[in-house]
């Protein structure tokens, strides 16, 4: 007797807290034929708080059947008032990513896909600059230059939209891209453009973070990952990491050892998001290890 062709699947669950809800989900995926392989649960406050919930399941050619799946969901959703997903684990999200002169964060993401450790497909890197174009390209990526000037920014936009529609991305990540990203573009992908900012947010906000941290005479420096919104650096923060620093240590000497902060936490990032282990509460987040 041949095996069922399981396929692996994710639900994810934001909703207000109240009694019944894993009992209730639990349920519908049993019934549903169903089988939870793993499951994480976080509850703000037990009395008024909210709720979140994010389960990986096997379920016979969920493929084929997710969209009656999700349609079933939603009666079990409702009386919960749950905002929800449910995705196959073996799709591969589409990624562009736009970088500016900085090499080290595109060069993480590059080296991590190669490996086989990032749950996407690379659809293109997009740069206001050359200087990537044959990095990119000898790992069989796209490449595409599109410069950007304060009088040509709304062109820029314009041919981001084109080629982010064209190569049909899911998600943005900006590897050291040095330029405002427009509200239209914000708003299209929403929650879905990740950003790497070389300072411990929320200290030292904009730009030239590590002149401000030497200024400043802080002891540590860090890097945030977050997403973007129309504030700039205010987004809900993904992840976040740190390194000690001394007296000793000059703006050249804190860009040297940021840049190993950067690339590591923006690859953290980008690998929980892929994987839907993070969920978005107002301006924070859910990450689920």
């Amino acid at each position: 007797m041949m095996k069922e062709n399981l396929e692996k699947g994710i639900l994810l669950i934001s909703c207000p807290d109240k009694e019944g809800i894993v009992a209730a989900v639990s349920t519908f995926l049993f019934s549903n034929g169903s089988n939870i392989i793993h499951s994480d649960q976080h509850s703000t406050d037990p009395v008024q708080g909210h709720f979140f919930m994010r389960i990986e399941f096997s379920h016979p050619h969920l493929n084929d059947q997710l969209a009656v799946l999700k349609e079933a969901f939603d009666e079990t959703a409702k009386p919960f008032k749950m905002e929800w997903s449910i995705t196959v684990s073996s799709k591969k999200p589409r990624l562009a990513i736009f970088a500016t002169k900085e090499d080290h964060c595109l060069q993480e993401l590059l080296w991590r896909w190669q490996l086989g450790e990032l749950h996407a497909d690379i659809a293109m890197v997009i740069s206001n600059h050359l200087d990537f174009k044959e990095l990119t390209e000898n790992a069989g990526i796209p490449f595409y230059h599109v410069p950007v000037t304060k009088e040509s920014k709304p062109e820029a936009t314009t041919e981001h939209l084109r080629l982010l529609k064209a190569h049909r991305v899911a998600t943005i990540i900006l590897a050291r891209y040095m330029q405002i990203i427009p509200e239209e573009l914000i708003h299209l992908y929403h929650n879905e453009i990740i950003n790497i900012h070389h300072s411990f947010l929320p200290a030292f906000i904009g730009g030239n973070p590590y002149q401000q941290a030497f200024d400043r005479g802080v002891k540590l420096i860090g890097a945030t990952a977050h997403y973007v919104n129309a504030k700039l650096d205010e987004g809900p923060i993904i992840e976040q990491d740190i390194t000690r620093i001394t007296h000793r240590y000059n703006v050249t000497d804190l860009k040297r050892h940021g840049k190993d902060i950067e690339r590591i936490v923006l690859y953290r990032a980008v690998k929980w998001h892929l994987e839907k282990r993070v969920i978005v509460h107002g301006n924070k987040t859910i990450v689920f290890q």
